[in-house]
């Protein structure tokens, strides 16, 4: 084994040994931040840990640092625990009143955690605290304020692209496509949103345009987006092996170029 490689794989080793470590000293982070409140989630309840532990580390970094983008994600990693503790209360026996007791009242601290971030997030007039209120809880005038946005560079990032293509899905599906291309053209290759590559799939075919219907498909399948098997591709696309070839050519190059964060609308057009 060369020395890179071992390198790699020490460096490796170190960093998944500090992030297990970061989790056991969970009880630790508690005991030293008071803030956090964990004594408010069941933490000696040995059902929903990992949830319960998402939690708290994720309030620990929104104590560090405030946002509304991160309180939308712990209002997302409540939701998660909620569903964890209603679960569990389902399959411990009746007999278990004071465990079941500790989760229900762990169940209502967190629906009071996310009405909390709700209405601290209707004091904001961020993009994403706008369309948040808009898509969960269905403001209305959350929604025009976010429209109002459209143009601006206030909705000039990958996520508020994207958003704002799905206001737009059932009413004008050119314009979706094209805000969706300025989605993956302003990611930065990390983190990519396969919603955004699958909606290009599904709506390229819907215009019955087959070969960008495909070329998407075959980019999702590349994000590990589970298809439709390749015996069904000749009765839904119906194209030679020459095309499907030139069209598995141009799919390489389009994932290629949004995993290194470089995609632009153009190649297509390019390569077509």
């Amino acid at each position: 084994m060369n020395k890179l490689k071992l390198a790699t794989i020490i460096g490796l080793s170190f960093t998944l040994i500090g992030c297990f470590e970061s989790r056991k000293n969970t009880e630790q982070l508690c005991k030293a931040n008071p803030a956090l409140r964990c004594e408010l989630l069941n933490v000696d309840d040995g059902q929903c840990r990992l949830p319960r532990t998402d939690l708290i580390w994720h309030r620990f970094d929104l104590i560090k640092t405030p946002s509304d983008e991160n309180k939308i994600k712990e209002y997302h990693i409540l939701a998660d625990y909620e569903k964890c503790l209603t679960l569990a209360a389902q399959i411990q026996p009746l007999t278990q009143t004071e465990r079941k007791s500790k989760r229900f009242t762990t169940v209502v601290h967190v629906n009071e955690e996310q009405e909390r971030i709700v209405a601290e997030l209707k004091q904001s007039t961020t993009p994403q605290a706008l369309y948040f209120l808009w898509s969960q809880e269905g403001d209305e005038t959350a929604r025009r304020s976010f429209l109002q946005l459209e143009g601006t560079p206030a909705l000039e990032t990958a996520e508020m692209q994207y958003a704002l293509a799905t206001f737009y899905t059932s009413r004008d599906a050119i314009k979706t496509i094209q805000l969706l291309h300025r989605s993956l053209e302003l990611s930065n290759g990390k983190n990519t949103n396969v919603e955004v590559i699958k909606s290009l799939a599904s709506l390229n075919l819907q215009q019955n345009r087959k070969e960008l219907a495909y070329i998407w498909t075959q980019v999702a399948q590349a994000f590990d987006v589970k298809t439709a098997a390749k015996k069904n591709n000749v009765l839904l696309y119906g194209f030679t092996e020459d095309k499907y070839q030139q069209l598995d050519d141009i799919a390489e190059q389009v994932h290629d170029a949004i995993k290194d964060g470089k995609y632009q609308a153009s190649i297509i057009r390019k390569t077509w």
